[in-house]
């Protein structure tokens, strides 16, 4: 008998197999747009052209980065899958658009079907989240470039706007205010530093500044900001936002705003959570950097003219999220921390 596919490293029984165990989570994303099931070439997605009568289509894409190396450390795979949704759906929000679908492509050294099962799940708790749909995607098995036990996880969001709710940021001018909405830690940035300031700590250790194991405290999932933004869109009061994800407050907010205008961030507005505080004092890290390379307890950013500040707020609060003033837009360039 000649040498066979799964001699090599790839074994197709099993990747049907996983396939089989993720459908029921796959089921709890469907949206009535959704056309088929899984396992088709394509997803099929029919857009509501009642609700989009003058369509624009917003997408996003990204990946997890090295926060996955922490997931093999600590082999857990359940809320990863959320990571790398919230990148694409918080990013798509930003321009005012509502997240319609998902798709993930997942790369594994060696299948192994509770595990994607795992991982998947995670992926469709964020769909659920973000009121999206997780219509199709891709899990390919490379022995040879992935160790056993590793993988990579990436995905891409679709949402959609009419074109004249599209948020640009155009009017946007000196005096509106800048809204902070709470991030659940690092979320999906600044890995690749806060693992080398963790080396040699037992993730598994409660620490008292803490409270919790290491851990746990970095590979909380990323916050999904959806379902409170969506509501305030219809109102048409938010001038801009900004998803807080890699070179965090200094490089994320002024993408939105016009030539010629800058930030003042209060950062005494919010409590700057521990896990930031016993990072930047494990690496005597330079404030300027830490603000530069995490979101330090902000991960979503509303930008609103003042009379509509009050309002904001109030209707965010009403919907469960609490937003805090953390600074305002003033005329220059960048941000000034005070």
């Amino acid at each position: 008998m000649g040498y066979t596919y799964r001699e090599a490293g790839v074994d197709i029984s099993a990747g049907n197999e996983a396939v089989k165990r993720m459908k029921p989570a796959v089921e709890r994303t469907r949206r009535p747009e959704v056309l088929g099931g899984l396992g088709g070439f394509g997803g099929l997605f029919a857009l509501d052209t009642a609700k989009y009568p003058d369509p624009v289509l917003v997408s996003g894409t990204d990946g997890v980065g090295t926060k996955l190396r922490l997931a093999f450390q600590m082999e857990r795979h359940t809320t990863i899958g959320q990571d790398a949704v919230a990148m694409c759906v918080n990013d798509v929000l930003v321009q005012g658009a509502e997240p319609l679908f998902f798709l993930d492509y997942l790369a594994v050294g060696q299948l192994n079907p509770d595990q994607v099962a795992e991982i998947v799940s995670g992926v469709a708790a964020g769909c659920e989240q973000a009121g999206c749909a997780l219509i199709g995607g891709e899990t390919a098995e490379m022995p040879g470039f992935y160790p056993p036990g590793e993988y990579d996880i990436a995905g891409f969001a679709v949402g959609a706007t009419n074109r004249d709710k599209l948020i640009d940021g155009r009017e946007i001018k000196a005096g509106d205010l800048v809204l902070g909405l709470k991030s659940s830690g690092l979320h999906s940035n600044g890995f690749s530093l806060a693992r080398k300031l963790v080396e040699g700590y037992d993730l598994a250790a409660v620490l008292p500044e803490l409270g919790e194991p290491l851990g746990e405290a970095l590979l909380r999932p990323t916050r999904i900001y959806v379902k409170w933004i969506l509501p305030l869109l219809a109102e048409g009061n938010v001038l801009g936002m900004a998803h807080i994800t890699g070179g965090g407050l200094t490089e994320n907010i002024p993408r939105i705003l016009s030539s010629g205008l800058g930030l003042r961030i209060n950062k005494k507005a919010w409590q700057i959570p521990a896990i930031f505080k016993f990072l930047q004092r494990l690496g005597n890290v330079e404030e300027a950097e830490m603000f530069r390379t995490f979101n330090m307890g902000i991960g979503f950013v509303l930008i609103v003219h003042p009379e509509e500040g009050e309002t904001v707020i109030r209707k965010l609060l009403e919907n469960g999220e609490e937003a805090i003033v953390i600074g305002e837009v003033q005329p220059g360039e960048g941000v000034v921390y005070a």
